[in-house]
């Protein structure tokens, strides 16, 4: 029984040196490793390839979006601070989704032509995808499962939820539509 209990604590200590998480669950040791966005591939609204590897060093919001909603005015502030942070290792990416409400109608090239002459949006924006459901990209598989993202389990909302991946690639928080990019809680997690 001594020796149980020796190899149970030495396996512990082992697993609790190793980098991530270790639970304990029904006397076996689970190890949650945090992933990260590097190995996510999508393409942009022009169709180009876009690696999320590209991105490693950076802090990146990651960010829902619609042209029809409520929160669309969003865009400006989303801008302000991408010229604000961009040469300063941080970056947004945009992803068009029409889940809610029906508000993402248009296609890739309308979107293209609404965020351009409307708000003048120059961050990286993605090909329309699906942010829940069945259907859900996976991207937002990882944005929202605590299996995949090691932080937390979340639900989008709404337009314009917002991701904030360190500079790790590692899903550090999960911030609501409402709250605007501009606000503080946003600019002191760029700074820091």
């Amino acid at each position: 029984m001594k020796k149980l209990i020796l190899i149970f604590i030495l396996t512990l200590v082992i697993a609790c040196n190793k980098k991530g998480k270790t639970v304990i669950a029904k006397n076996k040791i689970v190890e949650m490793t945090k992933q990260n966005i590097y190995p996510f591939k999508t393409k942009t609204l022009n169709g180009n390839d876009f690696d999320f590897s590209s991105l490693k060093g950076k802090k990146v919001l990651i960010v829902n979006t619609a042209s029809k909603c409520g929160l669309t005015p969003q865009y400006k502030g989303l801008q302000k601070i991408y010229d604000i942070y961009k040469d300063k290792g941080f970056t947004i990416i945009g992803f068009p989704a029409n889940n809610f409400g029906q508000q993402e109608p248009g296609t890739n090239k309308d979107i293209s032509a609404f965020c351009e002459q409307n708000y003048g949006v120059t961050f990286p924006m993605m090909q329309k995808i699906s942010v829940k459901g069945e259907d859900m990209h996976s991207i937002y598989q990882f944005l929202t499962q605590k299996s995949k993202n090691g932080l937390q389990d979340s639900e989008v909302a709404w337009n314009f939820q917002k991701y904030l991946i360190n500079k790790n690639g590692e899903l550090e928080k999960v911030i609501s539509p409402k709250t605007l990019p501009t606000d503080e809680k946003i600019i002191n997690w760029i700074e820091k």
